[in-house]
C-alpha cells in the first residue's frame, strides 16, 4: 500500500512538455504513484542542463531521439510527499536531492558497481523517460538523497552537475598539489574548477574565448585563465597533470591533450564532435590516460559534503529563475555569456 501525506490532493499536476522541437506546452499530467521501494517527490527546484537545451533545439543527442512529447529537466531537488511499499513512512517530509537514474541493478555493469553504464538504464529527460519540469516525480528511494537544512533547494538541485564534476575529478586523479587544465568556462567547466580546488589542485587553468566567462572562472576557483584564440594551449608550460574538456570543441580537445605531461590523465566531459583526430604520438609517448565521463556512480554523498562544508558554492552560480510558463526562456538563457545556471521552480 502506498502511504501519502494528503489523500485529497489533486490527481493531476502541471508540466512543461516538449511537444516538438522548439515548442513547449503547459499540460495537465497525472500525478505519478510511487511503486514498491519508490518515493514521490514534490519538486522544489530544477537546474537547466545543456542536454535539455539540446533536446529543445534539436530533438536529439546522438542516438537519443525525442519521438513523442516529453518533459525535460533532470537536475532536481524536492521533498518526499509519499512512499511506496518497502519504504519507511518516516521519510515523508524529508528534503532530498534526486539522482535521476533507474539502473536495472541486475546486469554485469550494475553488479560491478558501474550502474551508470547499465544498458537498460532509464534516465530522467532522456527519451522516452519524462523529466522534472513538473510538480511531482517518482524515483527509487535510494536515489533520493537526504540533504541537510544548510543546503538550499537550488544547491541541492545542482548536486547533479556537481556529481559529474566529482566523477570527473576522480577519473582525472586530482589530488592535493596537482595541476589541471579545464577547457570551457560554461556551467560544467566552472563547477569542475570549484571541484578541482576542493580536491586540492594547486594549479587550475581554465580556457575560454569569452572574456566574461574567464572572469567567472577566476571567481570560482581558477588560478589562471587563458584565451585559446590568443594563446597556444598545446605549448602550456609547465605541462599539467590532468586535462578536462568541458567544451566539446575538437581543437580544445587536441590542444588540451598536448598540454598534458607524462602519465597524465585526460577526461572528456563536453558534448561535441562525435569523431576527433587525436594526437596519438603524444598519447603513446607520454603514456597519457584518456577516458570519458558518462554521468556518475555513487557521487551524491561526496557532492553533499562539498556543498555543506562550503568547499563548493553552488548558490552563487544561479543567475536566473523561471516558472513553468517560462521554461523556454530558461532554456534560451545560455545565449547570454553572463548566464551560468538557470533554475526552474515548478510550484
Amino acid at each position: 500500500m502506498t502511504t501519502t501525506v494528503d489523500p485529497t490532493a489533486s490527481p493531476t499536476m502541471r508540466a512543461s512538455v516538449l511537444a516538438e522541437v522548439g515548442i513547449l506546452r503547459i499540460e495537465d499530467r497525472p500525478v505519478p504513484v510511487p511503486a514498491a521501494r519508490q518515493v514521490l517527490v514534490e519538486v522544489a527546484a530544477v537546474g537547466v542542463c545543456g542536454s535539455d537545451v539540446h533536446y529543445y533545439r534539436h530533438g536529439r543527442i546522438g542516438d537519443f531521439v525525442v519521438e513523442d512529447p516529453m518533459i525535460l529537466g533532470h537536475e532536481l531537488s524536492g521533498r518526499i510527499t509519499a512512499v511506496g511499499d518497502g519504504v519507511d513512512p518516516a521519510r515523508i517530509g524529508q528534503r532530498v536531492a534526486v539522482e535521476p537514474q533507474f539502473p536495472c541493478r541486475r546486469c554485469r555493469q550494475c553488479r560491478a558497481g558501474r550502474y551508470n553504464l547499465c544498458p537498460e538504464m532509464r534516465f530522467y529527460a532522456t527519451p522516452p523517460v519524462d523529466g522534472a519540469f513538473c510538480r511531482y516525480v517518482t524515483i527509487d528511494a535510494d536515489m533520493a538523497h537526504p540533504v541537510p537544512d544548510s543546503v538550499s533547494d537550488e544547491a541541492a538541485a545542482l548536486l547533479e552537475p556537481l556529481s559529474v564534476a566529482v566523477a570527473t575529478m576522480r577519473k582525472a586523479h586530482v589530488a592535493p598539489g596537482t595541476s589541471i587544465l579545464i577547457a570551457g568556462a560554461g556551467p560544467i567547466g566552472i563547477i569542475c574548477a570549484q571541484t578541482a580546488r576542493a580536491f586540492g589542485a594547486a594549479r587550475i587553468v581554465v580556457t575560454d574565448p569569452v572574456a566574461s566567462r574567464r572572469e567567472s572562472a577566476l571567481r570560482f576557483g581558477a588560478t589562471e585563465v587563458l584565451d585559446p584564440t590568443a594563446v597556444d594551449i598545446a605549448a602550456l608550460d609547465p605541462q599539467v597533470d590532468a586535462f578536462v574538456d568541458a567544451s566539446g570543441a575538437a581543437p580544445a580537445v587536441v590542444s588540451g591533450i598536448r598540454a598534458v605531461g607524462p602519465a597524465g590523465h585526460v577526461v572528456l566531459v563536453g558534448m561535441g564532435s562525435g569523431d576527433v583526430a587525436l594526437p596519438i604520438g603524444h598519447i603513446q609517448n607520454m603514456e597519457i590516460n584518456v577516458t570519458g565521463v558518462f554521468r556518475y556512480t555513487d557521487t551524491w554523498p561526496a557532492a553533499i559534503h562539498l556543498v555543506a562544508s562550503g568547499a563548493v558554492d553552488l548558490d552563487a552560480m544561479v543567475t536566473g529563475r523561471f516558472d513553468l510558463e517560462h521554461v523556454g526562456e530558461a532554456l534560451d538563457s545560455d545565449t547570454d555569456p553572463a548566464s551560468l545556471k538557470s533554475i526552474v521552480i515548478p510550484s
